[in-house]
């Protein structure tokens, strides 16, 4: 067989998965498979590209497929299995790990994914057994450590919790995720014990571990230019663009859509907890960071320079689609809430295209946003890149807020603030009115919000968090930490001052 003609198409299958071009992927793997029938890696990105698309039926069969032509390869069921979690199908990625997990008996990966996976979705005990079977299988495996250590701070056994991660550093392990997990995870120990020195002086160690995993300045290079096309695009649009585009695409122009609210800001100002509260109230569809506003929205809007209506249409109908498949319910009735902190840079894109939209801000102390991020062990890319360092955070901070100090003095936009302290110190009053807000009554169940929340697969990375009773001692935490802001306040004070944020205290 000439490889040539396989491997071309098969760049150009990867190409358009790349670009999210999901329905265009399905014809260049259905041609493949036909001519190469025999090949499972071929089939499992074919299934990925299927439920990529919304065709579950179709990723269902020819990951079947892929599991019949190689029945005891393992990595391919753990493929299949973390394709389903990234697609938020969390019972079909348990179904796959356990299956990987059955055609090796010493493999840990699939334990692993499965101790993962149950811990994401509050199960402690099915987490334990998982990682559990991982010691049995070798007691000093590096992630298998970690992950004890991480359940043991989920479950509050602080102590046991510091004790597991030292001796886990101080064996210097070969995993370079665990190397830096673990010195965040210490980190927050340190913090909860209020060793606040030791805390910063650990996820110091962390960042330089983490900094080894890519070019950082090449990342904080491109973050730099879009953040500054966001900004610079936002601040130079006059204050009354919203009637402009209302009258470039007026109400009996678009076609209709469910009652939809955005609820963005800075993230660690609040939005999971908020959304969480939001979420609660049964006429509410809220979900927790879906990407189809970057992937669907972003791309098709600015893959044209005519944003005409009818296109505007198609962007619209294209969101709900996905919003609606993610959902996987009736939405009829209910107001559709996407929470999703990141695309608050992007939100004269999210008005263009939805002009109905209401705009609902979560806002912090900025020190207290700022110490919080950098507390978080997050996926490395050009955003999180800013988290390496106290000084790129403020930025990033800066940034963003930018972007809605300008937006928010747009003529005719339906906008509310609602601050993470006022949640915190009086759930309910907040709550209420937040809920009116976006045209609702408040419902009893709101207030109980963790009952649900603490049963459910949430993809933010503080869900932890989320789960729990609201608590306050985040509150302020940003004293603790004064010495080591104080050379960044000089960025911050600012916006302490425009959002009405006390310097004293």
């Amino acid at each position: 067989m000439n490889p040539d003609p396989f491997n071309k198409k098969l760049n150009e299958a990867h190409g358009l998965l790349r670009n999210h071009n999901f329905s265009q992927a399905l014809v260049v793997y259905e041609k493949l498979t036909r001519q190469w029938p025999h090949k499972a890696e071929l089939w499992l990105e074919y299934g990925i590209a299927a439920a990529s698309a919304g065709r579950v039926d179709l990723a269902d069969r020819v990951w079947n497929k892929a599991s019949e032509l190689e029945p005891r390869n393992g990595d391919i069921m753990l493929k299949i299995g973390h394709a389903c979690q990234g697609l938020r199908q969390p019972e079909k990625a348990r179904a796959w790990f356990e299956k990987a997990a059955a055609t090796d008996p010493r493999g840990i990966n699939p334990r692993m994914a499965l101790a993962i996976l149950a811990e994401q979705n509050h199960n402690f005990p099915q987490a334990r057994e998982a990682i559990a079977s991982c010691l049995a299988i070798d007691l000093r495996d590096d992630q298998a450590r970690y992950f004890d250590a991480l359940l043991d701070r989920r479950e509050n056994k602080i102590e046991d919790a510091e004790h597991k991660l030292r001796d886990l550093i101080a064996s210097a392990p070969q995993h370079l995720y665990v190397q830096y997990a673990s010195r965040y995870q210490l980190a927050q120990v340190l913090d909860r014990t209020d060793r606040f020195d030791e805390a910063m002086q650990m996820l110091l160690e962390a960042k330089t571990l983490v900094r080894r995993l890519g070019n950082i300045e090449k990342m904080l290079k491109e973050y730099d230019q879009e953040a500054g096309q966001d900004r610079t695009a936002s601040q130079s649009l006059p204050k009354d663009i919203l009637r402009t585009w209302g009258r470039e695409f007026p109400e009996r122009a678009r076609e209709p859509m469910p009652r939809l609210a955005y609820l963005g800001g800075h993230p660690r100002s609040g939005t999971t907890l908020l959304e969480q509260v939001l979420g609660a109230h049964p006429d509410v569809a809220a979900l927790d960071e879906p990407g189809h506003f970057v992937t669907i929205v972003c791309q098709l809007f600015n893959a044209s320079p005519q944003i005409s209506g009818p296109r505007l249409n198609v962007i619209r109908r294209r969101y709900l689609e996905a919003m609606r498949k993610e959902w996987g319910g009736n939405l009829e009735g209910k107001l559709l809430l996407d929470k999703n902190p990141s695309p608050t840079a992007k939100l004269r894109i999210w008005l263009r295209v939805f002009p109905e939209l209401r705009v609902l801000i979560a806002l912090r102390d900025p020190r207290d946003v700022v110490i919080s991020c950098f507390f978080q062990n997050i996926v490395l890319n050009t955003a999180s890149a800013n988290f390496l360092s106290l000084e790129r955070t403020a930025r990033h901070y800066a940034d963003l807020m930018d972007v809605w100090l300008a937006v928010r003095r747009w003529e005719g936009l339906a906008w509310m603030e609602t601050r993470y302290e006022d949640v915190v110190a009086d759930l309910e009053k907040e709550g209420r009115r937040v809920t009116e807000f976006l045209g609702l009554t408040w419902d009893p169940a709101q207030a109980r919000f963790h009952e649900k929340s603490s049963k459910k697969q949430m993809y933010s990375p503080t869900y932890h968090d989320a789960s729990q009773p609201v608590y306050a001692r985040s509150v302020a935490r940003w004293h603790a930490y004064e010495k080591h802001l104080a050379p960044i306040m000089p960025v911050l004070e600012p916006y302490c001052r425009v959002l009405g944020y006390d310097l004293g205290k």
